[in-house]
Formats: C-alpha cells, structure tokens, sequence
C-alpha cells in the first residue's frame, strides 16, 4: 500500500487499484488490451465524512467498487481513483 499525501474532502475515498490479472486461471496470458479493469482495490485515504453521514470505509481496506466508479488520478507516479463512498460495493 502506497503512502500518500493527500487528504480527500467529505466523503470521498482514494482508492489504489488492484493489479488487473495477467493470466487466466487455466494458464493463458491476457494482452495489455483485452485485459479487465480491476473492481478491487485499497482504500489508501478517506475524507471526514459528512455532518449526516460519517465513513464507514478505513484505510487499509480492501473493497469492490463499481467498473466505471471514480475519477482515476496519477498522484507521485502512481495510479489511483478518487470516488465517493456511495460508489463502493463493498468491504471484502
């Protein structure tokens, strides 16, 4: 897990991706361009939550979220998205 330097707004998440998988489960690998994006990934910061509604997602989690959920930033070389804690599926 990536330590950043970044602290998101209410109630939004940063999220580091989970690598998207190489090789299928019967040993096949998957070109750049036909590979899934992730659903998993990390929570690496979370914001203050709301007055209404405090965060429930910590960091360190590992959680679902949905395939088109956040807006994915580049922050010190590394990949990430940034999404409202509505956006996420799930804590796993």
């Amino acid at each position: 897990m990536s330590q950043v330097n970044i602290k998101p707004l209410a109630d939004r998440v940063l999220i580091e991706p989970a690598e998207a998988e190489t090789q299928t489960a019967s040993g096949l690998f998957i070109p750049d361009n036909a590979k899934e994006k992730p659903q998993r990934g990390t929570v690496v910061a979370v914001g203050n939550g709301t007055k209404d509604e405090p965060l429930t997602v910590k960091v360190g989690d590992t959680v679902i979220y949905g395939k088109y959920s956040g807006t994915e930033l580049n922050l010190e070389g590394n990949d990430y998205l940034m999404m409202r804690e509505a956006d996420i599926l799930a804590i796993v």
